[in-house]
């Protein structure tokens, strides 16, 4: 099912995996649409929505930029306005947009919770809810969320539980509208990494440039994505994929392209095959 002349409509996308998977897409023939809040650059974190928009056209696609906040309804419905202006309707969805605080309870402020569960929650609702008349008359209709499996493990429930909250429910949101939409033909599927990717937010926020060394490139998650997108909606619907079981089951088994130089990290919620398991009693 090709990307040609379909329209994606994301939250975020100025950098990192969000603006891989669009400029992936868009390498497809895909036409995008960029709902962020970076109109200046942040000196921690590189590149804007009009950075976003034009590498994106550099790869060949057509992209819109549009300024605003996944969490604020005017936005969003801007955004969704413009989409439909520029390129006739959305097919595709996808919420990136997402806040990222891993202090436990003791220290995580009342700002940063709200933060979280308004992006990761709110956003991704708004987002998709906004989108939903067109997705309903759209080409082989997709929402993709980037967010985990759900992972009962104690040691993930308990390692940060207002940034866990918050991505779980972008989860459960997603696998509650594939079974509410299944009936349309309408998708909706979560994607994952295996392993940390290298981006600003792991550099900041998860080890610094030690912790990049061990990640492998957002174009593992970007490859990953659009094969998915490719996938017939009415029967790729309702899963929580990880990066390397898409690239797997689509035939591709040398990941090393994708870089690490040292022995990878497995990404938050995801258990390294020494981990134990869940203990039987988190139900």
């Amino acid at each position: 099912m090709s990307l040609t002349g379909r329209t994606l409509l994301m939250s975020g996308g100025s950098r990192g995996i969000g603006l891989a998977v669009a400029a992936a897409a868009a390498r497809r023939g895909a036409n995008i649409v960029l709902l962020a809040k970076t109109d200046q650059a942040h000196p921690r974190l590189p590149g804007t929505v009009h950075t976003a928009a034009a590498e994106i056209e550099e790869a060949g696609g057509q992209a819109v930029a549009v300024v605003g906040d996944v969490r604020d309804e005017d936005s969003v419905s801007n955004a969704v306005a413009q989409a439909a202006a520029r390129f006739g309707g959305i097919d595709i969805v996808v919420n990136n947009a997402s806040a990222l605080a891993v202090d436990g309870t003791d220290h995580l402020s009342m700002k940063q919770f709200d933060l979280m569960t308004q992006i990761q929650l709110r956003g991704t609702y708004l987002l998709t809810s906004s989108a939903m008349p067109y997705l309903r008359a759209g080409t082989n209709p997709h929402v993709l969320s980037l967010s985990p499996p759900l992972n009962l493990s104690p040691r993930w429930l308990g390692a940060h539980p207002a940034y866990t909250t918050a991505k779980y429910g972008m989860t459960m949101l997603t696998l509650g509208w594939a079974e509410e939409y299944a009936e349309r033909g309408i998708a909706a599927n979560c994607l994952w990494p295996q392993t940390y990717i290298a981006t600003a937010a792991v550099k900041n926020v998860l080890g610094g440039d030690a912790a990049l060394e061990r990640a492998r490139t957002p174009a593992i998650v970007a490859d990953a994505a659009v094969t998915v997108l490719e996938r017939s909606a009415a029967t790729c619907t309702g899963n929580t994929f990880l990066d390397v079981d898409v690239l797997h089951e689509a035939g591709i088994t040398d990941l090393t392209p994708y870089g690490g130089t040292r022995e990878l990290e497995h990404d938050i919620f995801v258990d390294r095959p020494h981990d134990p398991p869940a203990r039987e009693d988190m139900r």
